[in-house]
């Protein structure tokens, strides 16, 4: 079994910035690709960012330069640094990893159950 849990959601105003983190456990030998997806409401779910094992990282262009995307291998965790947020960033924001239980190169992927960021003066 294993378990994404997010946390650090919330409302902050128009330029402000909040944190997010996810952190994986369970049974784990190996997570590859990390990364995180919104939602917001009306639409689909949508690609923000992802970050591989050695630290290679692709942005969404809406988020570029705004969000920085980060994870502690030790810790089995991925942080998403948002900064000058709007309001079209406002959506549940979901963390995916590609975890593999065994020393078999055998990934499954998992999602966490998301965090609410809304975006709001």
């Amino acid at each position: 079994q294993v378990q994404l849990v997010e946390s650090g959601g919330g409302l902050v105003q128009p330029g402000g910035s909040l944190r997010l983190s996810c952190a994986a456990s369970g049974s784990i030998f190996r997570i590859n690709t990390m990364g995180w997806y919104r939602q917001a409401p009306g639409k689909e779910r949508e690609l923000v960012t992802t970050i591989t094992s050695g630290g290679s990282t692709n942005y969404a262009n809406a988020v570029k330069g705004r969000f920085t995307i980060s994870r502690d291998n030790a810790k089995n965790t991925v942080y998403l640094q948002m900064n000058s947020l709007q309001p079209e960033d406002t959506a549940v924001y979901y963390c995916t990893a590609h975890i593999s239980a065994t020393a078999r190169p055998v990934y499954g992927i998992y999602w966490g159950k998301g965090t609410l960021v809304t975006v709001s003066s």
